[in-house]
């Protein structure tokens, strides 16, 4: 999109009807961090009872395996109160852990083995049987290791009061519910061309443990670093690589993002595409089954992207279906690594930031995003994962070498103007200071969490788990000495209760087998 179309959409924006339309953004945190061992390994002791059950307790569960914690808060307009709400609910586990830690970066700790690895457990109940054995088909498909890697996800959605003022002004035939969804999806593909700048600026995950490798032969240009460390000196994250949490195996899907029956449609081709890979193993139908089915995807939420579409889904309600019924609702980022300077894994200038930024992806111009321009953009997220801090990297900029410089300035001389427009509608100034202190970071990349993370790597002497474990212990301690801030322990203690009660509540209400259950459930998808 032309500068000057941003420019015209920021100024009708700016306009008395429309100048506080933006205000009542709304955001909630998903924070995953593995549980370790005083020594740095991983735990093997099943999920704290003390924080209730991982199936039923909506703030505190586990994701992959049951040393992987998650925390979830609600959703709030309050940035400031949700980095309150996460570090409560952290603090409230840390007391159940025992002598257990929380790993503080995104990469896993030191994993001999990945059947060291447990498999997350939900009960005896068909739902939670469901959620294992998808996870067994995880480890059986990509293997533990990758699913042992934490992150951090931001979920946004913008007010009504903004969308009615954008279908206002752009007079679009559109119902209102569509245009959001259009909206949205454009939302998604701004986001996926520039999604390199996220790794630059936040990619923490520049080094690793070499247990993680397991073997694998990798042409990355690591250096060591004591022991046990590979880091690349130039490189970002990780996690966002072709060592992290990817899967090439699904990149023949082509799930395209031009429309919401576009994206649909791919995600349930996918569900029910036999997989000539997966094939071989076992599934629900066998005595011993490996994984639920044999097709491309077990469910939607094996599709791995760096952002999705989301709706709210009723019960029973699969993600795709929600979005038919209603249109999309928000979106969910997943492209973010812990952050390792924050107890909590994410800081309130990553919020001002990521609203700026993604409040511009939503207002520019999106034209369609082909498969062409999917992999350019993903080859550009793979040169800086790999080498975002070289001094004069190029990147592809429509088929054209650019250099990362010229590309990030001009990004971010638009954020300046979204940010000034999002200062006067809120009355702050915090947005335009977030940017500016993060412009100085395109020209000064020792300024980025992996160029810090790989100075302080060094100048400490110690090896990144060693590195990593200090700081797990000076966080547990801090979550030791602070108060609870916004969730009172009571109230903490009746959820657990409440989802024990929960869980026991399903068990018992099971009226089928486990195999019925699930011809059921996939006869109706």
């Amino acid at each position: 999109m032309a500068t000057h179309d941003l420019t015209s959409t920021l100024e009708a924006l700016s306009a008395t009807q429309h100048k506080f339309a933006i205000k009542g953004i709304k955001r909630g945190i998903e924070r995953e961090s593995l549980r370790i061992k005083g020594n740095g390994a991983i735990s093997k002791q099943p999920h704290p009872a003390g924080v209730g059950s991982a199936l039923t307790n909506g703030h505190i569960t586990t994701d992959f395996s049951e040393s992987l914690l998650e925390f979830i808060t609600p959703v709030s307009e309050s940035s400031t109160q949700t980095l309150k709400q996460l570090k409560d609910l952290q603090k409230f586990t840390l007391e159940k852990m025992g002598d257990e830690l929380l790993w503080p970066i995104s990469m896993p700790c030191f994993i001999e083995h990945q059947d060291d690895i447990v498999l997350a457990q939900f009960g005896t109940s068909n739902v939670g049987q469901m959620k294992t054995l998808y996870r067994e088909g995880l480890k059986n498909r990509y293997g533990s290791m990758m699913q042992a890697i934490a992150g951090v996800h931001f979920n946004i959605s913008f007010p009504d009061t903004l969308w009615q003022s954008l279908h206002s002004l752009s007079g679009s035939e559109l119902s209102l519910s569509d245009f959001i969804s259009a909206g949205y999806l454009g939302l998604i593909r701004n986001f996926k061309r520039e999604l390199w700048l996220i790794s630059y600026l936040f990619g923490a995950s520049p080094a690793l443990c070499s247990s993680f490798l397991q073997g694998r032969k990798t042409d990355l240009p690591f250096k060591k670093l004591g022991k046990g460390t590979l880091y690349l000196a130039v490189g970002t994250a990780l996690r966002l690589g072709n060592l992290g949490y990817t899967n090439s195996a699904q990149s023949s899907l082509r799930v395209m993002y031009n429309s919401l029956d576009e994206y649909v449609a791919g995600l349930k081709k996918a569900i029910h595409t036999p997989s000539e890979l997966y094939g071989g193993i076992d599934d629900y139908t066998s005595e011993q089954p490996k994984q639920l089915n044999k097709n491309v995807l077990q469910i939607e939420n094996e599709f791995y992207s760096p952002i999705r579409p989301k709706r709210n889904a009723k019960n029973g309600e699969t993600p795709t279906d929600a979005l038919l019924r209603a249109g999309i609702e928000y979106v969910e980022i997943r492209a973010l690594d812990v952050n390792p300077f924050s107890e909590v894994g994410i800081d309130e200038e990553q919020f001002h930031f990521l609203d700026v930024f993604l409040t511009y992806c939503l207002l520019k111009d999106s034209a369609p995003m082909g498969w062409d321009e999917q992999m350019r953009s993903t080859a550009n997220l793979d040169t800086v994962v790999n080498n975002g801090r070289e001094k004069d990297l190029m990147l592809n900029y429509y088929d054209q070498a650019r250099p990362l410089q010229a590309w990030g300035e001009e990004i971010f001389a638009q954020l300046s103007d979204v940010a000034r427009y999002m200062d006067s509608a809120y009355d702050v100034s915090y947005y335009s200071a977030t940017i500016a202190r993060m412009a100085d970071w395109i020209k000064q990349p020792e300024l980025t969490y992996s160029g810090r993370y790989v100075s302080e790597l060094e100048a400490s002497g110690l090896d990144n788990g060693h590195y990593a474990l200090a700081l797990a212990n000076k966080y547990k301690q801090n979550h030791q000495t602070c108060d609870y801030q916004v969730f009172s322990k009571p109230w903490l203690e009746q959820q657990v209760a409440q989802s024990n009660a929960a869980q026991l509540a399903i068990e018992q209400s099971d009226s089928v087998s486990f195999t019925a259950f699930l011809n059921e459930y996939f006869k109706a998808k």
